[in-house]
């Protein structure tokens, strides 16, 4: 991917982070303009801090070097944010993860798939606070079926021992 087309991903992310309420910065040429590892972006609402490494993809994983990792970390550490990730593929919205969160390969580098990423990473809008994030386990614990007194009403009046009248005053 072209310098270019990573530079305009970066600035998207400010721009949505600056439209979500975080005081955010891009750091100018990062990885080239200083000797210091800086990370690609610092974003922070007053209770929360990001470092964020952003990486984008046409579709292919997104691999980052471990020292691209631990430099983040390290910064990340230092600085009083939490590590993150950005990841985004052409079509898809933006998704975080901790670096802890990664594959690491054979060679010590760390892998995105963009199957992973909408399955496992945190979207924007969780990344943001304004939404949490639920899964189909959490949903089928919440739902327990059906309240049994409900039931036996609606049975009682299904077997005509009970009145519908009667029934939905029970119910109200």
């Amino acid at each position: 991917m072209s310098q270019a087309k990573g530079d305009r991903r970066e600035r998207e992310l400010v721009n949505e982070l600056d439209e979500a309420g975080f005081a955010v910065m891009r750091a100018p040429a990062s990885g080239s303009a200083t000797e210091r590892e800086l990370p690609d972006v610092l974003a922070g609402d007053g209770e929360v801090f990001y470092a964020i490494e952003a990486k984008s993809s046409a579709g292919d994983p997104i691999y980052l070097s471990g020292e691209e990792v631990e430099a983040l970390t390290y910064f990340a550490q230092n600085f009083g944010a939490k590590p993150r990730i950005g990841v985004r593929f052409d079509r898809e919205d933006w998704y975080f993860f901790h670096p802890a969160d990664l594959h690491v390969t054979d060679g010590g580098n760390y892998r995105v798939k963009k199957e992973t990423a909408i399955a496992d990473g945190t979207d924007f809008l969780e990344f943001v606070g304004a939404s949490e994030k639920v899964t189909l386990e959490e949903v089928g614990e919440a739902d327990s079926g059906p309240d049994e007194e409900i039931v036996r009403v609606l049975n009682a009046v299904k077997q005509g021992v009970m009145e519908v009248d009667e029934a939905a005053e029970l119910l109200e």
